[in-house]
């Protein structure tokens, strides 16, 4: 057990945020984390549902005196970005994170924290576990998979929500609240691969470490570079046969390695190319490192004709931003993110993260894809789509989170639109007359192993979530 006993009543939810860091809850393993709230539910004569994607819901009823005021509603999503550094032995489809205190940041060992989006989580919680906080009519809303698509919220059954009010707790930033973004759409391309007899051959295995990465929709436009498609460039100036290629663990995280395994390649030019992308790159990726180890082994490489055109497609797919807002400064309105590379014996699989604040403009993206696969004679499917959150001029909400955030804090919050994708969209559009905002505590590269979470921030945020609670 980790000692918070510093940081005051918020040792409650970060009590309970450690004790679900130990169930392995990844996007689409969310039934042991959905099994938990249930029982926690249950144990404390909750009404609670859940449905067959894992969503859950919990109510609590209002404390004496808040009878009459209109329901709250907290939102966060069950799942994770499962994410470890490569090598690291933990199996997170089994096994929960080993969580550390780094003085004022919380930390996970070798892999993401799960901050996004189990801080929700915790306060969430903590409310429902408590006899000491006063607070209206209390929803707790869990979606499931939204990293993944937003796939619980796009299942949740409407009529089991009662309130108006929602705080969507998905945000990263103290001091910034969300009141609109992107809408996007999950993008699968599959090459069909043809491959030589087995025999034993030469092989180079090279692996690609050590990128930035990062959330595809917060750090697209940080000039951060994707792992896979440096990989393509490098395999696209020599010639070589590839004989199998892994990248990038989910479509909405920027690929922070990439590895593959590779025969008939001239060593030198390999290195050669190589060192000018980590040249090319060094600025904004110091920290790239390559590892190269030539062994003799039996296996079937792709003929080269397959090998040429899976390198072809992966070098003419885009990836990152591709326009920037009209009329916001400094938003990025379209972008994609290439963002799971997968090379099985007889396919090789490609999964991207497509946002827009514009729903042309998506289709417009979605389209270009399609023709690239088609072109390179791979198939193009699409899942998990979902709606831009549009901004609501009218928002008692709104009003009321910014007037007692400049009374605790003496100044005003953020009010800002993003490029990421939040489930207020889809939640919007399924239930009639909801009121939103996204918040969050101070949470740093998410997506990523080197995410942690600041621990002042979650007692800060903690405070004022209880006074919303009490005055909205």
């Amino acid at each position: 057990m980790i000692d918070f006993t510093d940081l005051g009543d918020a040792k409650r939810p970060l009590a309970i945020f450690e004790e679900l860091s130990r169930i392995p809850h990844g996007s689409g393993n969310t039934a042991l984390i959905a099994d938990h709230l249930v029982r926690f539910a249950a144990e404390r004569g909750l009404e609670h549902y859940r449905d067959e994607t894992n969503n859950v819901i919990i109510k609590k009823p209002a404390t004496a005196g808040y009878e009459h005021r209109p329901t709250v509603i907290f939102q966060g999503h069950l799942d994770m970005v499962a994410e470890k550094k490569l090598g690291a032995e933990i199996d997170m489809e089994r096994e929960g994170l080993t969580l550390y205190r780094d003085g004022d940041l919380l930390r996970a060992q070798d892999t993401t924290l799960g901050g996004d989006d189990g801080v929700a989580l915790a306060y969430a919680l903590a409310v429902l576990d408590a006899d000491d906080i006063p607070h209206p009519a209390f929803e707790a809303v869990f979606t499931s998979d939204e990293e993944t698509g937003l796939i619980g919220a796009t299942a949740l059954d409407p009529s089991l929500v009662k309130g108006r009010l929602l705080i969507n707790i998905d945000s990263d930033v103290e001091g910034v609240f969300t009141v609109g973004c992107a809408g996007g759409v999950r993008s699968d391309l599959a090459l069909g691969l043809k491959r030589e007899d087995a025999r034993e051959l030469s092989v180079i295995n090279l692996s690609l470490c050590e990128f930035k990465g990062g959330h595809s929709g917060v750090e697209i436009d940080k000039g951060r570079i994707n792992a896979i498609k440096a990989l393509a460039e490098v395999l696209g100036a020599i010639d070589t046969r590839i004989v199998t290629v892994s990248g990038g663990n989910a479509d909405n995280a920027i690929p922070r390695d990439v590895t593959c395994k590779l025969a008939y390649t001239d060593r030198d030019k390999l290195l050669s190319e190589l060192e000018k992308m980590r040249t090319r790159y060094a600025e904004l990726e110091p920290d790239i490192i390559y590892a190269l180890v030539e062994e003799s082994e039996i296996c079937a490489p792709l003929t080269k004709e397959s090998s040429d055109t899976l390198i072809s497609l992966l070098s003419r797919l885009p990836s990152g931003v591709i326009a920037m807002s009209e009329d916001i400064d400094g938003l990025v309105e379209t972008s994609l993110n290439l963002g799971i590379l997968r090379c099985l014996e007889d396919v090789a699989e490609v999964s991207f993260s497509v946002r827009s604040a514009k729903g042309a403009k998506k289709r417009e993206l979605c389209e270009r894809l399609a023709s690239i696969a088609k072109k390179h004679g791979a198939s193009y499917g699409e899942r998990g789509e979902y709606p831009a959150w549009e901004y609501r001029a009218d928002s008692h909400l709104r009003d009321v989170c910014v007037r007692i955030y400049e009374d605790m804090y003496g100044k005003s919050p953020e009010v800002l639109i993003i490029h990421a994708g939040l489930e207020c969209g889809i939640l919007s559009e399924k239930i009639e007359g909801l009121d939103c905002i996204s918040i969050g505590p101070d949470n740093y590269d998410i997506h990523t192993v080197e995410e942690r979470l600041s621990l002042p921030s979650f007692a800060r945020v903690w405070d004022y979530l209880k006074r919303v609670l009490k005055e909205v």
